[in-house]
């Protein structure tokens, strides 16, 4: 049948190719089920359209890359030596992930070119993909790399634009909320980082990400004349350490080439684009993580994923002891009973634990023992987590990682990258190599998006690149809507992998309470909105943000926290629209953990359980909104529920609100 939707799209694709000129090779790729048509053109430059059920998805777009040597790959010159088609049934194992294993089905074809260089495009049920590679044995720099998309007329875009930190636009923490605008009216002199999201027409919705990032500059996008044009940071040419407290290498000065090669046969990221016309889609594909490369990591029974207790978010305070809490050996070892306590696997030491202004992490505050913490953890099996400034990281790589690795340390949170040009998507390999060959864990905070790097690497549990829960400590409403955020990121970012959200926080405010608070923070929204963030987020290494009094004092929440996993046999996302609500189940063993959340509108669910086995009963707890939580953010109740596959249940989201489900057979 497959074949049948090939042939027929190539016969419907073919009259609009022969429109674009005579004597150029016209090729068209197909989707396994049909609906995606890819319709390619080589001549004076290469171009490829995407089509979805028949309505334009993708207008005619042109590619590209530039050479040191003046070669252009996609340029009048190219010339095309052969083609080869391809196709891939697989089932990919994906530890650590939403799944145990994730389906892989696509076509492909392959262009090759003279000169030892070759385009290949993948087509998948979901999505197409196309990447650079090159057979090449010559050294060489890339110049530029074209990668235009053009939308139809008349189409929008969701988007998240860098907040530069300095005169350099490409020093960025990759945090922002999203803008929702015409193409032609966003803003051109602002550059955007991915993913980001389309809305073409028809109800069809495309997001624009990128894959296997290794050894090359990450993508930007920017707006010029209703299209959305590639821009890659040039490669540094002179750096000082500086930026936050002397923990970065601030870029100066930069080259007038984008990227390295070394003359090593290699690919290039993979362009991708998620199309569909059903947003439940976006936040279920697969397609960043299948298109990274495979793992590097033989056996991975050392890694263990799991939350962690965290003291930053709070500032260091707890209330109810007998001494001055803050970067010392007492309050760390509250965080550890309480772990001990609740079967949290770790505890993170956050900034703070290093002596300051050093960027050397061999240098350790005098208010901290560090051997004595980790017995402490050890004895109660708690594992340690320590935070790490990139470039003190960086400087001294395999010495901090045998040496506390020796020590007992069980990963770091390393924070404050800030960029994404090759020198940085190098290092974020590096790092994964050092912590596995030493089994650390890895969090990459201050870091871009993951573009499959927890697929290749899968050591790396988190990542940020997100506008996450830290925010709500200094933004005010007006300035972050995080209501609205939560229910437009799963639909856009968390498709590229991981997110280091940093959620479960007790203080909980409605719209009109809310406020922003550096040592005593809240976050928008119900308590239970909290709690289902725990099941709509994915983060293998996960925070509970706050302190361990103000979860004592909410045991019912504590609980749900402490027990929720943090990877999955199996998801489905249910039920949700990209900006209004999401309602996602996940599984584990035979316990199905459920969240729902909306934006800032009431909403009732209708919950079909017909995902549940068929013949059994279960029974559970619902976590749900309380009759005040549209005043009271913290306002709840807890109800038992029986359930079976043919049931529908029906529960009611405050404005701003949320649900969690727990149901076991």
């Amino acid at each position: 049948m497959k074949h049948l939707y090939f042939l027929l799209g190539l016969l419907f694709t073919l009259p609009a190719l022969n429109a674009w000129g005579q004597g150029e090779k016209q090729l068209a790729l197909a989707s396994p089920d049909g609906r995606l048509q890819c319709a390619i053109r080589v001549g004076s430059q290469i171009t490829y359209q995407v089509t979805y059920d028949g309505h334009e998805a993708i207008a005619p777009s042109t590619l590209s890359m530039t050479l040191s040597d003046g070669t252009v790959w996609g340029g009048a010159a190219s010339r095309l030596t052969g083609t080869r088609k391809g196709s891939c049934n697989q089932t990919v194992a994906s530890p650590f992930y939403r799944a145990t294993s994730v389906s892989e089905q696509y076509e492909s074809l392959t262009l090759n070119f003279r000169g030892g260089w070759s385009i290949e495009l993948r087509a998948y049920n979901d999505g197409v993909a196309y990447r650079f590679a090159t057979a090449r044995r010559k050294a060489f720099n890339v110049v530029a790399e074209e990668a235009a998309f053009r939308f139809p007329e008349g189409s929008t875009a969701t988007v998240p634009y860098v907040n530069a930190r300095s005169e350099d636009p490409f020093y960025s923490a990759f945090e922002n909320t999203y803008v929702t605008k015409p193409i032609g009216q966003l803003d051109s002199q602002r550059l955007m980082f991915l993913p980001l999201v389309v809305n073409s027409g028809h109800g069809i919705k495309v997001l624009l990400s990128e894959s296997d990032l290794e050894s090359y500059p990450g993508m930007y996008l920017q707006q010029a004349d209703g299209a959305l044009n590639g821009v890659f940071a040039p490669y540094p040419k002179r750096v000082e350490q500086g930026g936050h407290n002397m923990l970065q290498m601030v870029v100066k000065e930069r080259e007038q080439y984008i990227a390295r090669c070394d003359g090593k046969a290699r690919t290039f990221p993979w362009r991708m684009a998620i199309i569909t016309n059903d947003d439940r889609t976006l936040a279920a594909s697969s397609l960043s993580y299948l298109l990274a490369s495979p793992s590097r990591l033989e056996d991975t029974s050392w890694i263990e994923p799991g939350k962690t207790a965290w003291e930053w978010w709070n500032d260091w305070n707890l209330d109810g002891v007998s001494f001055e809490t803050g970067i010392n050996n007492a309050t760390y070892k509250q965080y550890i009973d309480f772990a001990a306590r609740c079967g949290v696997p770790y505890v993170l030491l956050d900034e703070g634990w290093a002596v300051n202004l050093k960027a050397d992490l061999m240098q350790i505050v005098p208010e901290i023992d560090l051997p004595e913490l980790i017995a402490y953890a050890k004895a109660k099996e708690v594992g340690i987590v320590l935070w790490a400034g990139y470039w003190a990281f960086d400087r001294d790589m395999e010495q901090v990682c045998s040496h506390y690795a020796a020590m007992g340390i069980k990963g770091f949170k390393v924070d404050f990258m800030d960029r994404d040009d090759q020198p940085m998507t190098e290092f974020v390999h590096r790092a994964a190599a050092m912590c596995a060959k030493y089994h650390l864990i890895l969090d990459l905070h201050g870091m871009y998006k993951p573009a499959g790097l927890n697929r290749t690497w899968p050591n790396v549990l988190n990542f940020e690149g997100v506008h996450g829960l830290e925010n709500m400590k200094w933004s005010t409403l007006a300035q972050a809507d995080q209501v609205t955020y939560d229910v437009t990121m799963p639909f856009i970012r968390q498709t590229a992998g991981p997110v280091d959200y940093t959620q479960g926080a007790m203080r909980n405010a409605v719209k009109a309470n809310f406020y922003p608070c550096y040592t005593e923070p809240m976050s928008q929204g119900t308590r239970c909105r909290q709690l289902a963030l725990y099941v709509l987020l994915e983060s293998p290494f996960c925070m509970l943000a706050d302190t361990p009094q103000q979860y004592d004092r909410n045991p019912e929440s504590r609980d749900f926290i402490a027990a929720v996993p943090t990877v999955w046999d199996e998801t489905r996302v249910l039920q949700g629209e990209m900006g209004q609500y999401l309602v996602i189940a996940r599984r584990s063993g035979e316990q199905w953990y459920i969240g729902g959340a909306t934006n800032w509108d009431a909403r009732d669910i209708t919950l079909d359980c017909s995902f549940l086995a068929a013949g059994a009963d279960y029974r559970g707890t619902l976590y749900h909104d309380g009759p005040n939580a549209h005043r009271i953010g913290t306002d709840f109740s807890c109800s038992m529920v029986k359930v079976s596959q043919q049931d529908k249940l029906r529960i009611h989201l405050a404005p701003g609100g949320g649900f969690a489900l727990v149901l076991k057979k």
